[in-house]
């Protein structure tokens, strides 16, 4: 059978008057690239070549304008995403949603912080949680690969598949989590909701904009965080009307120490959460685009919903107020977070004022989890493709209907039964992405020496790539760091019980997960370098 047709035309999506970005030059009509740094690209229309059951399917993908790439490179000529702004917008979205807002919330009731250092540590503690996202979003553009295919030049083939493990357990956990705060807020609206009913809502609406792919993910993504902005200025303007907000006073002592760094492990784990999927969302932005341009809007799309609905979610939480003795809930602020933690304190805020309204306001807060969880979803179908050649001959909007079944099936009985524990187990396990940044980092920077040190041709090449001997190794002195420093629920580091109260600690975990990653894998690599000479 003949090659048929079918681009995936990126720009077919771009919302209208937005395209701000360098255009690149036109390509001859042959459906190859001519770039020579293009060796290793797959043309969009190899997909459906052949009448095999995976060429079938991707035909029947490409009439309905689904996305039928998925970890192979993008030619240069196919790379026609023009419109920056999109870069900035998925994130904006991502993140200005209700989970970001229950971050800032917990400075006060879980880590008993005041809000000016609260504050501050919001501040810097994201200015530094965002850069990794921020710097491998530019290596989209440069190579068109996907970030877990870009991480095979740090991991290597085989090494690169216990980071794409990590990768898609964070997916699925985090979506199971997120979705299940989005039906306990349908469910406060509406008790006749069942949890398993707001679940499959949410799963569905995300299951269908991810289906679809690139172009559909960023479109949604560019005005959903439209509603979920307007809903936190009320938010805000209610609260700050109800003159509820106080003050807290900044305590001292180890217990501040140890609740400090116990925040900002909060904070930093979510800002920096997305690095794993960084690149995933610029491989159509032509080589032409400037790094710095994809850096910036990368960094506005991350720092103004971060800061926004942390700082919001953090005022908000001083209104709760408790009697000193008994540690009872003495006003509706606080007996709606005792009741149903983030949904019930935003009920508080919005329901006795505004009504019917109020309860409006809840359900477009709980439906922005579609937004949060879109990249979750989207970029775990990309992971799964890395784990084997067999995987990667499964189509990507297979694996996500496959994900998106499973963490409804582990989000249905979590609503009820283990909601915490899952959680819990999504924070010890975050660390990894100190680790990735501890061994990506020094990679690129002391032994590649940049950009001219890829060569992104041999992305499929097993024995041209690093070994990853080094990196798997560094990998594990870095998992030794994090539980030296790490605070949390199920275990506390012999060095984070130092730091803080007795009992609780303070995590130093990400830190030291990185610093014993780095150290050792610059002189790991250094030795498998000069041995292998790869």
């Amino acid at each position: 059978m003949g090659m048929i047709k079918n681009e995936y035309d990126v720009e077919g999506y771009s919302p209208p008057g937005t395209d701000h970005g360098d255009h690149t030059e036109k390509h001859i009509s042959s459906g190859l690239p001519v770039y020579s740094d293009d060796t290793g690209a797959v043309p969009g229309e190899s997909f459906t070549i052949g009448n095999s059951l995976y060429a079938r399917m991707q035909r029947f993908a490409g009439k309905y304008s689904i996305e039928q790439r998925g970890i192979e490179r993008v030619p240069e000529n196919e790379r026609t995403d023009k419109n920056l702004m999109k870069v900035g917008t998925m994130w904006l979205a991502a993140n200005m949603v209700v989970s970001s807002f229950a971050i800032g919330v917990l400075a006060i009731p879980v880590f008993q912080l005041g809000f000016v250092d609260a504050l501050l540590t919001i501040l810097f503690i994201n200015l530094l949680g965002i850069t990794p996202v921020c710097f491998f979003s530019t290596f989209g553009p440069v190579f068109g690969l996907r970030q877990m295919v870009l991480s095979r030049f740090y991991f290597g083939w085989y090494g690169v598949k216990i980071i794409a493990i990590f990768n898609i357990l964070a997916c699925i956990g985090w979506s199971s989590v997120n979705v299940i705060v989005g039906a306990q807020l349908l469910h406060a609206v509406n008790n006749d909701l069942p949890g398993f009913g707001g679940i499959i809502i949410i799963a569905v609406g995300t299951f269908i904009i991810t289906c679809f792919g690139y172009r559909v993910v960023h479109y949604y993504e560019f005005y959903s965080w439209i509603p979920s902005f307007i809903i936190f200025l009320i938010t805000l303007g209610v609260f700050a009307h109800s003159g509820a907000f106080v003050n807290i006073p900044m305590k001292a002592g180890t217990s501040e120490t140890g609740g400090v760094l116990s925040f900002a492990a909060s904070v930093f784990g979510f800002a920096t959460g997305w690095t794993s999927y960084a690149s995933d969302y610029t491989v159509y932005q032509p080589h032409t685009v400037s790094r710095v341009k994809t850096f910036f809007w990368t960094w506005i799309g991350l720092i103004f919903p971060l800061l926004f609905t942390e700082m919001l979610g953090l005022a908000v939480a001083t209104s709760m107020t408790y009697d000193p003795e008994t540690f009872l809930p003495t006003n509706s602020y606080a007996q709606g977070y005792e009741e149903s933690h983030v949904g019930g304190l935003l009920a508080a805020v919005l329901f006795p004022p505004l009504g019917r309204f109020g309860q409006f306001c809840l359900i477009v807060l709980a439906l922005s989890i579609i937004a949060n969880n879109c990249p979750n979803i989207y970029s775990v179908g990309l992971s799964l493709q890395v784990l084997g050649r067999w995987t990667q001959a499964v189509p990507r909007f297979v694996w996500t209907f496959i994900a998106t079944l499973i963490y409804v099936a582990i989000s249905i009985p979590g609503y009820t039964h283990f909601e915490k524990v899952l959680e819990n187990f999504m924070l010890v396990i975050g660390y990894w992405l100190a680790i990735y940044e501890g061994i990506a980092l020094p990679e690129h920077f002391l032994f590649k020496r940049g950009i001219a040190g890829y060569d992104p041709a041999i992305y499929t090449s097993p024995h041209l790539l690093p070994p990853g001997i080094a990196a798997i190794v560094a990998f594990c002195f870095g998992v030794f760091g994090a539980v030296m420093g790490m605070a949390q629920v199920w275990f506390i580091g012999p060095v984070g019980k130092h730091i803080g109260t007795p009992t609780y600690g303070g995590d130093i975990g990400f830190p030291l997960a990185f610093a014993f990653a780095f150290v050792s894998y610059c002189g790991l690599r250094a030795v498998e370098k000069g041995k292998f000479n790869r």
